[in-house]
């Protein structure tokens, strides 16, 4: 596979997609190499759009190889039902719960999911909502950087919940992390709490500031959702 590939020829990609198949299947089953069932999932998935193979790759992968990025996709996998999987939200709970734990680039958006599940209790083993366990997957997050989560952690603090006592202070810690996060509504709620002097001074300048911060990061993201085309 050495050399450019001319991608308008479609000969030429289609031999270059075979050969790719074909290079990750074997650093799968032959190198037992987990990252590459990982790359020949994403290539059933994405390239050949054989759903029902890729999900028994990151199935296997996952269970064998406790690998986590395959863990976070089976558990999407398993929320809708895709690729023949039963949409089963306790086995996805299971699978963000182990990408998770184990670390490695969608870890942070695994705990989110495990937080989600357990906020509501649809995926949890008790089948009951549990905020406190669901704020400390959204900690786990929000520490990585996942702004929904640090929003989501000020809601639970702003609002209060079982084994969860209201906070104000540490609601607005948390949006104000969320905002320069860059999460526009986080930045919206924080103005809120400064121009109220909810579990703060009272502060319009700052309130001012954070609004206008939301209203930027509002016009951008329009912006941006506008710019884009079909197919891109």
């Amino acid at each position: 596979m050495a050399g450019l590939v001319n991608f308008e020829d479609e000969e030429e990609v289609k031999d270059y997609l075979e050969n790719l198949g074909v290079e990750f299947s074997f650093q799968c089953y032959k190198e037992k190499d987990p990252d590459g069932c990982h790359r020949l999932a994403d290539y059933l998935d994405g390239v050949r759009k054989n759903y029902e193979a890729a999900a028994k790759v990151l199935k296997e992968n996952c269970e064998n190889n406790q690998h986590s990025e395959s863990c976070y996709k089976l558990g999407a996998y398993y929320i809708t039902g895709k690729g023949g999987l039963p949409a089963d939200l306790k086995a996805a709970y299971s699978c963000f719960l182990k990408s998770c734990e184990k670390g490695g680039k969608k870890s942070t958006e695994a705990c989110h999911n495990v937080g989600l599940l357990e906020h509501d209790g649809r995926g949890n083993y008790d089948e009951k909502p549990n905020a406190s366990v669901a704020r400390d997957y959204y900690s786990k997050a929000c520490d990585g950087g996942f702004a929904p989560s640090c929003f989501n952690l000020s809601a639970i603090y702003l609002q209060g919940a079982p084994g969860v006592p209201k906070d104000m202070s540490r609601a607005l810690e948390y949006s104000l992390k969320a905002c320069d996060l860059r999460h526009t509504w986080a930045c919206a709620n924080a103005s809120r709490m400064y121009k109220l002097g909810d579990g703060v001074e009272k502060n319009d300048a700052k309130a001012e500031a954070l609004k206008n911060r939301a209203m930027t990061l509002h016009k951008e993201q329009q912006a941006a959702s506008s710019s884009l085309t079909f197919g891109e």
